[in-house]
């Protein structure tokens, strides 16, 4: 294993990135980077558009190949990783919660299909885990609305309780404040809390910390690509590490292979 920045990697950890290179479009969008998410843990990845930060994040759940390097879940390979339940998955600006003609209900059930045998009809394990999901972010009122007509943050609580469904070890999710308003997102960090407290691990792309500061383990910043710092929330070295975000997300070609979860934030059977 290649040195890394942050605490050292164990055998056992959610997840571990070791020399990844990702290229997209014909151009090297992540370059070399290494980084652990430790049980227990948050850690928060940080970098202006452009950074490389969700094509990491996407690389890292197999969504699209890697060059190089390797990516462990749980210690094991990414390309023999079975363990699907373990890994709740959110992705940024998901489209599985609008335009289809799908209760609240039943999108959070398709996130226990990792912990099916087979396709059929849900059991009572899945209801209970799916109304304890949605309880979790506070929409019990809306479990029988069709997703598509919630407000844009509510769909992605939906989409935060998708993830939460199969009860993860590690909750994996980019940007999931975005179009989400003040008041719901002192209301995730505190559903984050316990979750924490509950032994889960957390990996999360943001713009900024805002509410879940107090709460994050360490902040990785990625620049051109790279890992510029891995370290504690606070202190001026993540601030000098930093740059403004106010630069344009390129949209580049993006090979179509994947070994891992589906943009719909599903792993493939």
């Amino acid at each position: 294993m290649t040195a890394r920045h942050g605490t050292a990697p164990r055998t056992t950890d959610p997840l571990l990135v070791d020399d990844v290179h990702v290229a997209l479009g014909g151009r090297e969008v992540v370059r070399g980077v290494s980084l652990a998410v430790h049980p227990s843990e948050f850690v928060v990845l940080l970098g202006s558009n452009g950074s490389g930060k969700t094509t990491l994040m996407r690389a890292a759940m197999g969504v699209i190949p890697i060059a190089a390097g390797e990516v462990r879940l749980f210690g094991t390979p990414l390309r023999r990783f079975r363990d699907r339940q373990r890994i709740g998955y959110v992705p940024q600006r998901s489209t599985a919660a609008a335009g289809v003609p799908s209760t609240v209900r039943e999108v959070v059930m398709s996130g226990r299909l990792s912990r099916r045998p087979f396709a059929g009809l849900s059991s009572r394990a899945d209801r209970r885990s799916v109304a304890e999901a949605i309880a979790l972010v506070d929409l019990e009122d809306y479990a029988d609305a069709p997703a598509a007509e919630l407000s844009g943050g509510q769909q992605q609580r939906v989409m935060i309780a998708r993830g939460l469904a199969s009860r993860p070890d590690l909750l994996v999710m980019d940007e999931p404040t975005a179009g989400v308003d003040a008041r719901s997102q002192l209301a995730l960090a505190e559903l984050f809390g316990r979750l924490l407290a509950e032994g889960r691990a957390i990996f999360m792309v943001a713009h900024e910390l805002g509410p879940f500061e107090p709460m994050i383990d360490r902040a990785v910043v990625l620049r051109a690509g790279r890992v510029a710092y891995d370290g504690p929330c606070s202190g001026g070295d993540l601030a000098a590490a930093s740059e403004p975000h106010n630069q344009h997300h390129p949209h580049l070609v993006v090979p179509q292979q994947r070994v891992g979860i589906d943009e719909s934030g599903a792993w493939p059977a």
